[in-house]
């Protein structure tokens, strides 16, 4: 279910937070497009965080591969990555009301980023906002084979050391599948936010002035299980 909102009427974070907690999300049509939709799936992703799979040959490149990965970094640098066309995808469902309110939450402390890098190049990442014990994965990128999934490792394991309970995907992917996402229906879905929104999480329980190492991050999933 979307709805269109008018190009006219800002969207504060504050706004954008109540609607999360409502379980809709917004979404433009293009990045010329200054229109915002307001989408509700009637069937909703969301990656178990008990249930996260990591692959054999991912855990080893998690551990020996030469990225170094830090958090809330450069938020900009994230979501000019996340808007790059792709082989996929000619344009980019990132406006600029999209990078504007985003950045807001990132100001305020409820958008977060895992980012990737080879060296001083940022080669890989992913942004999205942490309401409660929940986390709603926005959108990932990657420009070196292997760097997105990178992301999203060290993202779990920073979720479950801090206490989350949620991992929203909106939607699922063949990419998600193999780390075990799943699509809920809406009602359930519902449930499921409810219990996460009831309670507080730490995105930073976990150092966020060092990098943690691969070896680190798979530790915490493996844990945790």
């Amino acid at each position: 279910m979307a709805s269109r909102d008018t190009a006219f009427v800002e969207i504060t974070p504050e706004v954008l937070l109540k609607a999360y907690a409502c379980g809709i999300f917004p979404m433009a049509e293009s990045a010329d497009d200054p229109a915002l939709y307001w989408i509700e799936p009637e069937m909703r992703g969301i990656l178990p965080l008990e249930g996260f799979h990591v692959a054999r040959r991912l855990a080893r490149t998690v551990r020996t591969t030469p990225f170094t990965v830090h958090v809330d970094r450069d938020f900009d640098a994230v979501i000019d990555g996340c808007a790059e066309p792709k082989p996929d995808r000619g344009k980019t469902w990132i406006n600029a009301r999209i990078r504007r309110i985003y950045r807001a939450l990132f100001e305020a402390g409820a958008c977060h980023t895992v980012e990737v890098y080879d060296g001083e190049a940022l080669v890989g990442g992913l942004y999205g906002v942490s309401l409660g014990r929940a986390f709603f994965g926005e959108s990932m990128f990657h420009r070196a084979t292997d760097a997105s999934k990178v992301a999203l490792v060290h993202l779990v394991a920073r979720l479950k050391a801090g206490g989350y309970r949620l991992l929203d995907t909106q939607f699922v992917t063949a990419h998600l599948k193999t780390f075990g996402a799943v699509e809920v229906p809406k009602r359930r879905y519902h449930r499921m936010l409810e219990e996460a929104l009831a309670g507080e999480a730490d995105f930073a329980v976990l150092p966020t002035e060092r990098p943690i190492t691969g070896a680190e991050a798979l530790a915490i999933i493996e844990s945790a299980h």
